[in-house]
């Protein structure tokens, strides 16, 4: 548009094909500063500010880069071209964006659930929810409000719970839920209790209403992209994958092509940069340039990852094995570096192409403390089913961790993904990877 209105280019379709590499290059340079911007991040669409703030922030980013390319970008031939260039992406831009936070934070987009249970596990949610959400409405980004709890207990009835309040029993139910214009129904149960009959006819009846019933582990996870494995009990249903999926061996064969090509890409820069960090590792921090160590992987059998190494030689000597520590003192300089842009994960791409790790995948630790988290963590060798991967779902969702309350949380994250494995939630993963990586967010 800049071009025709102030240089006189013309519309064609010839001119269209001439500069389709121009268009090809904003696409892939507003892709790589959108995803450093968190522009893609849908949990912060519904604000606003924030919206503004960050795609304003990603198109003046990318119009400035997108200029001083002048061997492939047209030349801009005067500022009033650059300005129009700038401001018409901008308005365009925003002007969608705004569009789109106002549809979020529409009432009829907004699914508004009514919670059977104020127990235990329905207080866990309420938090897990308040937690989770980054903007001023804690339920508006999620696309779910809970708009109330229902619960036998009278001593419930009347207080709120996190700021929601308990307006009922199960009696009471099925007018709260009219009364509300409850959406959805979600069937919170502490443990296994069964349901009473009561309690099954007056839920049947919001189903016959056209209220969504589900369970407290599919909103939980639907919102959260966790598996609350300690709200479920002992119902593997809820912890694993019991669908028929005719498309997973072909997902696998996807993801092993992708690996390969990855794996060998990934060899490549390995032995480009291997020279350079031999040479500040003899400097800093004297000792081998590569670690290997002992992890477990699919199916619960160990195998030797490769690592640029990050500490100190024989840092574990005298403690032996231990859970890396925010600003670990054993860190060299160099090590420093590397966990912030997780380069030191990069030799693993040997790992990939002998078919030990994939790409994406739960995070492969370490025998020792396998052998403690499947005793105190429920569920935990559920994320076995799958390949250990470079990079993972809990990595782009909790960035540290050295307790076993954070490997609890992130065995969560890790069985969400073993449960709805596919290209595109690989895909997600990687895109927000690569913000962790531009912003420097490693450990």
């Amino acid at each position: 548009m800049s071009l025709q209105w102030r240089a006189g280019y013309p519309t064609s379709p010839a001119f269209y094909g001439a500069v389709s590499k121009w268009f090809f290059t904003l696409t892939i340079l507003w892709l790589g500063v959108a995803v450093f911007f968190d522009v893609y991040n849908l949990p912060r669409a519904s604000n606003l500010p924030e919206t503004f703030r960050a795609t304003g922030g990603a198109v003046l980013v990318t119009v400035l880069l997108y200029t001083f390319i002048p061997v492939v970008t047209p030349p801009l031939q005067s500022r009033g071209q650059l300005f129009l260039f700038w401001g018409a992406a901008l308005i365009g831009v925003l002007a969608w964006r705004g569009f789109y936070a106002g549809i979020l934070g529409q009432p009829w987009y907004i699914q508004r659930a009514l919670l059977v249970g104020a127990g235990a596990s329905g207080r866990e949610l309420a938090m897990a929810l308040r937690e989770r959400v980054e903007t001023p409405n804690p339920f508006k980004a999620t696309g779910t409000q809970v708009v109330a709890f229902i619960d036998p207990n009278p001593a419930y009835v009347g207080r709120t719970v996190y700021g929601i309040p308990v307006l009922g029993g199960y009696t009471e139910l099925t007018d709260v839920a009219q009364t509300l214009d409850t959406d959805e129904v979600v069937l919170v149960q502490d443990g296994n209790v069964p349901l009473s009959d009561a309690m099954v006819d007056a839920v049947l009846r919001c189903s016959e209403l056209g209220m969504h019933v589900c369970s407290l582990a599919e909103l939980y996870e639907r919102i959260l992209g966790r598996v609350p494995v300690l709200l479920v009990g002992n119902n593997l249903a809820n912890v694993l994958d019991t669908r028929e999926n005719p498309g997973e061996r072909l997902t696998l064969a996807a993801k092993r092509l992708i690996d390969l090509m990855a794996g060998g890409l990934g060899l490549l820069v390995v032995a480009l940069l291997a020279p350079l960090f031999w040479i500040i590792n003899r400097v800093t921090s004297p000792g081998p340039l590569f670690y290997r160590q002992q992890r477990v992987g699919r199916a619960g059998e160990s195998f030797l990852i490769f690592k640029f190494r990050t500490m100190i030689p024989d840092a574990e000597q005298q403690s032996g094995a231990v859970w890396s520590q925010e600003n670990d003192p054993r860190v060299t300089p160099l090590g420093r570096w590397l966990r912030r842009l997780r380069l030191d994960e990069l030799p693993q791409c040997l790992n990939m192409v002998r078919g030990e790790m994939s790409l994406v995948g739960p995070r492969p630790e370490r025998p020792e403390f396998v052998d403690q988290l499947v005793i105190e963590v429920p569920f935990y060798r559920a994320r076995h089913a799958v390949k250990p991967g470079l990079t993972g779902w809990a990595q782009v969702h909790y960035s540290y961790g050295n307790s076993v309350d954070d490997a609890r949380i992130k065995l969560e994250y890790d069985l969400y993904y073993v449960k709805h494995l596919s290209l595109f939630l690989d895909l997600r993963i990687l895109v927000r990877t690569a913000n962790v990586v531009l912003r420097m967010k490693g450990l």
